[in-house]
């Protein structure tokens, strides 16, 4: 696997997933921050899919990354913790329709695949995304939250 530093290839991390899923960013454009990881955590990322990504995928079906890596600048714009496993490649969140498919997934997760963190992320009553993570640097906590307030 190369390190992407400095160029434009679109690594495929998985069967289904890609890197360029991981990077994009409106506000990483906006502000000119490149957000292209290091090999390291294209790794985790690659981790991440394999492991948590592709087994959800296969139970429902196309999934959505809103946030995948952020660089530690990009992660400080937008005010993500400053342990934040993002820019580490250990974490996405990702898109649910809605509440009924959130609940879904979260229980499916929880009785079948191996995380560090899993939040249900709620935003002014309404459901704003799924965030998961998943190392290879410990052992994964199953840290769950079924009703995260962000």
């Amino acid at each position: 696997m190369e390190n992407t530093q400095n160029n434009n290839t679109d690594i495929q991390l998985s069967e289904h997933f890609r890197l360029s899923e991981f990077t994009r960013s409106a506000t990483a454009i906006r502000y000119g921050i490149d957000n292209q990881p290091e090999i390291e955590d294209i790794e985790a990322l690659q981790s991440l899919c394999v492991n948590v990504l592709e087994p959800l995928r296969r139970r429902f079906g196309v999934i959505r990354i809103t946030s995948g890596y952020r660089s530690p600048k990009l992660n400080s714009v937008i005010g993500g913790s400053r342990t934040s496993q993002h820019m580490r490649g250990e974490a996405a969140d990702i898109h649910v329709g809605s509440l009924e498919v959130a609940r879904k997934m979260f229980a499916y997760i929880m009785a079948n695949i191996d995380f560090d963190q899993l939040l249900l992320e709620m935003k002014g009553g309404r459901v704003h995304c799924l965030h998961i993570s998943y190392t290879t640097e410990r052992v994964n906590r199953r840290m769950a939250r079924s009703s995260y307030q962000v």
